[in-house]
C-alpha cells in the first residue's frame, strides 16, 4: 500500500486511528496489537505472499534476541554469543538469498563461462529495513542494553507501518518505550493537525515535485544513453539528482507525519542534505539513520578511527563499499559506495590538514564541490549498469558525439523538453537550497505549543490547498497507476 493512494489516506488511515485510539482508551496493549495487526495488514496489501518470510524473520529474532539476553544474565557469555552468530547468520543468510543470490550466480558465469542461469528472485518489499533494525537489535541484546519486552511489542517495532517498506531504520531504545507510553495512546487534535501538515508537505514534494521531474530522467538513462548531448546529459542528471532528494524526502515527511499522528516519534532521517558543506555533513543529513547504523555496527566494531590513519581510511572505505551495496545487487552501486568512501577519505584528510571550515569562501566552495561530487556519484547510482553511466559521464564531459535528430544546431528539444526541464530543476534548486525544511518549519518531536498553534493558523489554509492540489493530482494518476517511491527498490 502506497502512502500517496486513495486506499491509504482515505480507508487504511482513518481505520487505523480510530481503532488504536479507540482500543486505547480500555487497554494500551489491546492497542497495541491491534496498530501491530494493522501493519501486517499494510504490509500484506502489497504482496501477501511475502507475510511468512516477514512473520518468520520477526519470529525468530524475538526468540534469539531472548536467549540471548537471558544467556547474559546468566553470564554464560560464549552461549550468548554462540546465539548472536547464529541471529546474524540467520538475518544475512535471507538477504543474501532473496537480494543477492542471483546477482552472485551472473557474476560466477561471467567470470568462468559456465551457463548459470539467474533463478529470477523477487525483492521481498522492506527486507533490507526489517533485517538492519533486527541486526542491530540483536547486537544491542549482546551488548546487555535490550530490556524484555513484550512479544506484541518487539513485532510493532519491526513492523510498524511508518517505517516498515522504506525505513527509517528503527532502534529499539527509541521506539519501544514510546509504544507503552500513556501519552502516546491519548488522542490529540493538534498533534493529527501537526502530523497532517507533515503528511501533507511529504505528499506536495512527492506528487508535485518528485514526480513532475522525474519525467526527464528515462530517455537520459534508459533510452538515448549513447548520443547524449552535453546539455541532455546534465540536465537529465539534475533531474534524477532533484527526483531522488524530493522522493526520499517526502517518504521521511509523510512517515514522520503518519508517525506523529499516533503519538510516535520517529528519527529524523533526512535534514537538507544539499546544503551540505562537506561529504561528511552530508552523510550527517542524508539517510541519516542508515549512516548511524553503518557507523555504529560496522565501521566502530571494524576498529574506526582508534589504530592510526590507514586504518581508519580502510574501515571508512569498507564501511562505504558495504553501504552501497546494501542498496542494491548492481556494481553501479559499489561503484557508488566506492566514491563515497574514497570522498570521505579525502574530506578526513583535508579536514586535517586545514583544520576544519572556519573561512566563509572555503565553506562556500566546499558546498559546491560537495554538491557536484554527490551527483557524480548519482550517475552510477540511477544507471543499469556501469556501462551506461560512463555513457552519461561522457556525454557531461562534451566528449560524445551526438547523432542529428530533428534538432536545431545544439540539439534542443532532440530527446526531451529541456526549456522545461531547465524551469523544473530551477524551481527545485530553489526550495532544495533556499526554504527551510519541514522539521526546521514544524519542529521536531511533541510539541504543544506548535500544535497549538497551527491549529488555528494561517499556515492552515495552505496546507489545505496543498493537500487538495495533491488529491486532484492524484485523482489523474489513479488512471494510469500511482508512482512508488524509489527507496522501495532497496
Amino acid at each position: 500500500m502506497l502512502f500517496n493512494s486513495f486506499p491509504f489516506f482515505l480507508v487504511f488511515l482513518p481505520l487505523a486511528l480510530l481503532g488504536y485510539f479507540l482500543l486505547s482508551k480500555y487497554s494500551l496493549r489491546l492497542s497495541i496489537i491491534f496498530l501491530l495487526f494493522a501493519s501486517v495488514a499494510f504490509y500484506s496489501y502489497w504482496d501477501v505472499s511475502y507475510l511468512p518470510l516477514l512473520a518468520l524473520s520477526v519470529c525468530c529474532n524475538f526468540a534469539v534476541g531472548r536467549a540471548i539476553s537471558q544467556r547474559k544474565e546468566q553470564g554464560r557469555a560464549r552461549s550468548a554469543k554462540a546465539w548472536l552468530i547464529a541471529g546474524l547468520a540467520f538475518n544475512l543468510s535471507l538477504l543474501v538469498f532473496f537480494k543477492y543470490f542471483d546477482f552472485l550466480l551472473s557474476n560466477i558465469a561471467a567470470v568462468t563461462g559456465a551457463p548459470i542461469a539467474a533463478i529470477g528472485i523477487t525483492l521481498p518489499i522492506g527486507i533490507s529495513f526489517f533485517t538492519f533494525t533486527q541486526i542491530a537489535y540483536l547486537v544491542d541484546c549482546h551488548a546487555g542494553k535490550v530490556k524484555d519486552y513484550q512479544p506484541e511489542s518487539y513485532g510493532l517495532f519491526v513492523t510498524y507501518f511508518p517505517h516498515l517498506i522504506a525505513g527509517p531504520i528503527l532502534h529499539h531504545k527509541e521506539m519501544m518505550p514510546q509504544f507503552v507510553a500513556a501519552e502516546s495512546h491519548r488522542f490529540s487534535r493538534g498533534r493529527l493537525v501537526v502530523g497532517l501538515a507533515f503528511f501533507t508537505i511529504g505528499l506536495f514534494k512527492k506528487v508535485i515535485l518528485a514526480d513532475g521531474v522525474a519525467r526527464y530522467v528515462s530517455p537520459v538513462f534508459d533510452l538515448h544513453h549513447q548520443h547524449l548531448s552535453m546539455l541532455e546529459a546534465w540536465a537529465g542528471t539534475l533531474a534524477y539528482t532533484f527526483q531522488l532528494y524530493f522522493d526520499f524526502s517526502a517518504y521521511c515527511d509523510m512517515a514522520y507525519g503518519l508517525s506523529y499522528m499516533f503519538g510516535i516519534i520517529l528519527p529524523i532521517n533526512f535534514n537538507s542534505p544539499y546544503k551540505a558543506a562537506s561529504i561528511i555533513d552530508f552523510w550527517r543529513r542524508w539517510h541519516i539513520t542508515l549512516s548511524n547504523f553503518l557507523r555504529d555496527y560496522l565501521y566502530i566494531p571494524l576498529g574506526g578511527n582508534r589504530q592510526g590513519a590507514f586504518q581508519r581510511y580502510r574501515n571508512l572505505l569498507l564501511t562505504m563499499l558495504l553501504g552501497g551495496l546494501w542498496h542494491g545487487a548492481n556494481w553501479t552501486f559499489i561503484v557508488w559506495g566506492m566514491l563515497h568512501g574514497i570522498y570521505l577519505i579525502v574530506n578526513h584528510a583535508l579536514r586535517h590538514l586545514l583544520g576544519g571550515y572556519s573561512n566563509l569562501a572555503i565553506r562556500v566552495a566546499g558546498s559546491v564541490v560537495t554538491f557536484l561530487a554527490v551527483v557524480l556519484a548519482w550517475v552510477f547510482f540511477r544507471a543499469s549498469s556501469v556501462a551506461v553511466a560512463f555513457d552519461v559521464l561522457r556525454a557531461m564531459t562534451g566528449s560524445t558525439l551526438t547523432l542529428p535528430m530533428q534538432a536545431g544546431a545544439l540539439g534542443m528539444n532532440r530527446i526531451m523538453e529541456l526549456g522545461s526541464c531547465l524551469w523544473w530543476l530551477g524551481a527545485c534548486a530553489a526550495i532544495a537550497f533556499c526554504l527551510p525544511n519541514a522539521y526546521q518549519m514544524l519542529g521536531r518531536g511533541l510539541l504543544r505549543e506548535r500544535e497549538a498553534g497551527l491549529n488555528g493558523s494561517r499556515g492552515t489554509f495552505l496546507l489545505g490547498a496543498m493537500l487538495t492540489l495533491c488529491m486532484l493530482l492524484l485523482a489523474i494518476s489513479e488512471t494510469r497507476g500511482v508512482s512508488e517511491f524509489l527507496y522501495f527498490n532497496f
